[in-house]
């Protein structure tokens, strides 16, 4: 009778093996599986949930609203695949920020069957993570050869656009100035006197705005750090081996391209001098 209740009050561990065991399953293997959590959350490798999509929506949605651009009224409209390796291909070679990949004929058939008309709204006032794509170095008929380029190569049947589409003609040139008056003949014993024409003041230089171009062809890249690309603003992510090279040296480097980088930062047109504020702009912001 004593011997069934004291077993009655005993626990399932019953010998020093069990309790070690137990023990064991109790304290280590938690404390192991939160040192294992705590890396994982902390890890670097790794953005937090939905951080790009923020990043890339913020930078849609600071775009300035509009620009003044000069450009040559009279140059030749550029064909659909040399605007497309200007200002295209820098995403959609390789796929970068969703973009659909060149010749990916499953990721482009929902978009194509979407239409011609669908397809440039979204080239010109922008989708997703690209930005608006009109504004730039190029007219709408030129960025619309370069989506049927895409497209084409991509498994769809579109047309060349219409030269119609592009651009009128620049305006007849203004009449010439109307001839100035010939001078009067001094009288007989007048002595001529000449009034030499104050010369016209030159034009002030336009300032070139980098953070405009940073906007349409880096901030695809440089606000969520796509494939590598520093980020705009984190100077721990730029480094002092970047930094080093100074502002004559990052330009170089992104006029040659590097990396996932491509030539001019996939802004073909665009000048060394953009180029070189553009890397200013971004610059400036890691002071």
């Amino acid at each position: 009778m004593s011997d069934h209740a004291h077993d009655s009050h005993t626990g399932p561990i019953k010998t020093p093996a069990q309790l070690l065991w137990t023990s064991f399953f109790a304290f280590v293997v938690p404390v192991f599986v939160i040192i294992g959590l705590v890396y994982f959350v902390t890890s670097g490798d790794k953005p937090a949930a939905g951080a790009v999509n923020q990043e890339l929506a913020t930078a849609v949605r600071i775009q300035p609203v509009g620009r003044v651009e000069l450009r040559d009224a009279n140059r030749p409209l550029q064909a659909g695949d040399a605007v497309y390796k200007a200002q295209c291909a820098a995403c959609h070679d390789a796929g970068l920020a969703g973009a659909p990949k060149i010749g990916d004929n499953a990721g482009w058939a929902a978009r194509i069957a979407t239409g011609y008309d669908a397809l440039l709204t979204s080239v010109l006032k922008g989708k997703g993570a690209m930005g608006a794509q009109a504004g730039g170095a190029f007219g709408e008929v030129e960025l619309a050869r370069a989506m049927v380029h895409l497209v084409n190569a991509s498994g769809g049947r579109l047309a060349e656009p219409a030269v119609e589409g592009a651009a009128a003609a620049p305006a007849a040139e203004a009449a010439p100035a109307a001839a100035a008056p010939a001078p009067a003949m001094p009288a007989s014993g007048e002595q001529e006197v000449v009034v030499a024409a104050a010369p016209a003041a030159a034009a002030p230089a336009a300032s070139v705005n980098g953070e405009a171009l940073y906007k349409q062809a880096c901030a695809v890249c440089h606000v969520a750090g796509v494939a590598g690309a520093p980020k705009l603003g984190d100077k721990a992510g730029w480094g002092a081996a970047r930094l080093g090279l100074g502002l004559d040296g990052l330009t170089a480097s992104v006029i040659k391209g590097k990396g996932a980088m491509p030539p001019k930062g996939g802004a073909g047109n665009a000048s060394e001098a953009e180029i070189r504020a553009a890397v200013q702009y971004m610059l400036d912001t890691l002071k």
